[in-house]
């Protein structure tokens, strides 16, 4: 007796589930440009839907021409810094300052290389968390200036849209 592993019914739900992709969806379904932006546009006087995306469209470019700014590249910008904390010279002026307070309490205790090898290892550990400390600092202050830049373009933005007759929030 042989046993079957498909049945028609789930070939038809195969296919069904594989064609989705391709199924054309609404245009309500598909994201508008203040939506992307974070704007909330409200058609004051009654416009249409065809016309809020093509006045959207218009005040997108007019935005991005008055205020030098594109989006969508300020978006795309990376914020964090890939790779350790390096380029401050935190972890060489931590093991300097480490090493000559270990020369100093070696020399007391009876063997200064030592006690210089010890605080050299300590002032690097201490440097490099001031390292890692000032790589985030730099990275929330990327971030800050990423959304102000964004925040200036969203004003230009809403400006345009208030001008053609809807209410922005």
């Amino acid at each position: 007796m042989k046993r079957r592993f498909c049945s028609r019914g789930t070939i038809a739900a195969v296919t069904i589930i594989a064609a989705l992709p391709l199924i054309a969806w609404p245009a309500e379904a598909q994201q508008s440009i203040s939506s992307s932006l974070g704007v909330i546009v409200y058609p004051a006087k009654g416009q249409s839907a065809q016309q809020q995306s093509k006045d959207e469209g218009e005040c997108y470019n007019w935005s991005k021409q008055q205020t030098g700014i594109d989006p969508v590249a300020v978006a795309k910008t990376p914020t964090k810094q890939e790779g350790p904390a390096v380029g401050g010279g935190e972890r060489v002026r931590g093991a300097a300052g480490g090493a000559v307070g270990g020369l100093a309490i070696g020399a007391i205790a009876g063997d200064a290389g030592k006690g210089a090898a010890i605080g050299a290892v300590a002032g690097t550990m201490v440097g490099g968390h001031r390292a890692r400390k000032n790589k985030a600092a730099k990275e929330q202050q990327a971030e800050q200036s990423k959304a102000s830049t964004l925040q200036h373009f969203n004003k230009a933005f809403g400006v345009c849209m208030e001008g053609r007759g809807y209410t922005i929030k």
